[in-house]
């Protein structure tokens, strides 16, 4: 292992906490048919959801970073119909929860491809992340239009042009410099990532940043996850030993 890895590389300790916790949203449109619903009815369910969990977050002090996987680049193929749902959803969830998130002391953030995204929606994102970029009880950061393989490669072509241009070598090409070209570079890896649904897989989630997180799976649907299937997730977090690839004792 090269010094710059080994730089890179945690330090083995036993999981306590965790700080950054991402979660895999899934289970929404299941939720709406097993009651007989519409697949915005289950959307639409999937944002109360979302909101407490928030909310349980903000009440764990340990908890300083919250990201969501809302809407995946693989997303645009779903139905013209519930794709419009879903960005109707978005605005009104942002013009909804904004200034109460702000007054709570959230900061709110976005990632993934917004030039896909309607220009009043980006718009309206930006000034959301103006509004809130002082605030430190909390960070929420939502993936919208987001693909780990689409961010990694956004990275690479990026630091090509730097290689091109002759503003960066690239024997000085390590971890830490596609670290920083990526849409989280101003966040810490995630320290426990949580899929709900049953579904056991990232689906192109945080591919690079989740190298050493720690994965949890459970069969409930989004619409009835909150605080208590969050406290779960983080006590079986609690019982695991982090050695980021040391032996034990190492």
């Amino acid at each position: 292992m090269s010094n710059a890895a080994q730089a890179a590389s945690p330090t083995p300790q036993t999981a306590a906490l965790p700080a950054h916790i991402a979660i895999i949203m899934d289970g929404n449109g299941r939720w709406a048919k097993a009651r007989g619903m519409s697949r915005v009815r289950g959307h639409n369910q999937g944002a109360e959801a979302l909101k407490r969990v928030l909310e349980a977050c903000e009440a764990r002090p340990h908890i300083t970073h919250l990201t969501l996987y809302a809407f995946s680049t693989e997303n645009w193929k779903r139905s013209p119909d519930e794709v419009a749902d879903l960005m109707n959803l978005l605005r009104h969830y942002v013009k909804r929860e904004a200034k109460a998130m702000h007054k709570r002391g959230v900061r709110l953030q976005f990632i993934g491809q917004r030039e896909a995204l309607a220009a009043d929606i980006r718009d309206e994102l930006a000034a959301v992340e103006t509004l809130t970029q002082a605030n430190s009880k909390l960070t929420l950061t939502i993936a919208l239009s987001y693909g780990a393989r689409q961010e990694i490669a956004h990275a690479m072509r990026a630091i090509a042009q730097q290689v091109a241009e002759g503003t960066l070598s690239p024997a000085s090409i390590d971890e830490t410099t596609i670290s920083a070209h990526l849409h989280t570079h101003h966040m810490p890896d995630p320290d426990l990532l949580i899929r709900t649904g049953g579904e056991e897989r990232l689906s192109n989630f945080l591919l690079w940043q989740s190298a050493y997180t720690e994965l949890y799976f459970t069969n409930v649907l989004w619409p009835d996850f909150g605080g208590d299937e969050l406290d779960a997730a983080i006590h079986t977090f609690s019982q695991r030993e982090r050695r980021f690839g040391a032996r034990n004792g190492a």
